[in-house]
């Protein structure tokens, strides 16, 4: 069933894991403070704008399903360098998109070479590193994809204000040609034995041996309603800042700040003491940091004492507590079976991925004119996280002998 690969075994610098998984999530956040003027600039809803969002969160988590497997089949790095090629050219597209229709085709292409890296990486580290410790690696690599995400809003507000939002699609496209100029020449094989054949039924056999591991469930439904509070927070809070709040796109990208900021503190946190303290006590900490965050969201929004820096402040400790449970989550996920790393890795993240889209595109379609339904999907998707783990992750009780 298995050959030995022909290449040697090479450590990637751990730089180039951390820029190909930063290019998916920085294509993510870079655009959300340019969507409510693109309802003026495409005479679209912001509805329809917010598939511009949404089908790229779809097309991310479906990527993952295919990645992820090819990557056990055929080798991390070829996979790794068709994603990226995919990502510069769908980058580009949008770049020279006329219309919203046409924004939204490449944006859907763009997340699906923007996933690669993501999906792949983690199983890279899998490959090199025991259960706690890739957690703790894990959790470095997420702290940048994450980072960009969130330091993204900045960088895109201030472009959006200066030169418009093409300018943001530039930067992007760039970027992504000097990670795969890097990447081709940097990022070498971890997988040492690779199956000689592939076909759809041996994705789907491996998804379901997974599935049936109760541990796999528990923790990629932790991480993913975890995931969701925070995929929710992007697709309603530029309409909530902005259209409701009467802010502007460079302050909602300084406010977004505080988030950025504890989100990667949380991170490095977690990937220096993860192989230490064990993820199980790293994730109850982290939902329980979080539930606090959403919790007292809920009661300062009503008690009508919603602001901007309530909004904000809210989510960074809500992000304190993601920096630590989500790295875990993804961790324990891709452990459950160490041969279907690959596969794990893309369920997991297909699973994370749409659960983050379905919630985003939930706020996006309640929203009106109060943060209603932006409280809410962050309050349940807290407490649905804490129920996931201790239904599917807490260890079950000993039988008694009679």
């Amino acid at each position: 069933m298995t050959e030995s690969l022909s290449f040697p075994h090479r450590r990637p610098p751990f730089a180039i894991l951390i820029a190909t998984t930063a290019t998916g999530p920085l294509a993510m956040g870079i655009f959300l403070p340019s969507m409510p003027g693109l309802m003026r600039v495409f005479d679209a809803g912001y509805g329809t704008v917010q598939l511009t969002l949404t089908l790229y969160m779809v097309g991310f988590a479906a990527a993952q399903l295919v990645f992820g497997p090819l990557s056990d089949r055929f080798g991390r790095r070829p996979v790794i360098l068709a994603g990226l090629t995919l990502f510069v050219a769908a980058s580009a597209a949008c770049l020279a998109a006329t219309s919203i229709e046409t924004l939204i085709a490449a944006r859907i292409v763009q997340s699906v070479g923007g996933c690669a890296g993501m999906v792949i990486v983690r199983a890279i580290i899998r490959d090199l590193y025991d259960r706690d410790q890739s957690a703790s690696q894990i959790a470095y690599v997420t702290m940048a994809a994450v980072l960009m995400t969130m330091i993204g809003p900045v960088i895109g507000g201030y472009l959006d204000d200066w030169f418009g939002w093409r300018a943001i699609f530039a930067v992007v496209t760039a970027f992504g040609a000097i990670v795969l100029v890097f990447a081709v020449f940097t990022l070498h094989e971890t997988r040492m034995m690779a199956q000689r054949r592939i076909a759809v039924l041996d994705f789907s056999s491996d998804f379901m041996a997974l599935l049936r591991i109760r541990s796999f469930c528990g923790y990629t439904l932790q991480l993913s309603f975890t995931s969701g509070v925070y995929f929710g927070f992007l697709g309603g809070a530029p309409y909530v800042m902005m259209e409701l709040m009467g802010r502007s796109p460079s302050e909602y990208g300084l406010y977004f700040l505080l988030v950025s900021v504890s989100y990667t503190a949380s991170n490095f946190i977690a990937g220096k003491i993860s192989s230490r303290m064990g993820i199980e006590r790293m994730i109850v900490a982290g939902m329980v940091i979080a539930v606090v965050g959403t919790t007292g969201l809920t009661l300062l929004w009503a008690s009508d004492l919603l602001t901007p820096l309530v909004l904000f402040g809210a989510m960074a400790v809500v992000s304190l507590g993601n920096g630590l449970a989500i790295p875990n989550g993804m961790a324990g996920a891709v452990s459950a079976d160490p041969v279907r790393a690959g596969a794990a890795s893309g369920l997991a993240g297909f699973i994370q991925m749409t659960a983050g889209a379905g919630a985003a595109l939930l706020v996006g379609a309640l929203l009106a004119d109060t943060a209603t339904p932006l409280v809410g999907v962050m309050l349940g998707g807290t407490v649905l996280a804490v129920a996931a783990h201790v239904v599917g992750v807490r260890p079950r009780p000993a039988p008694e002998l009679r």
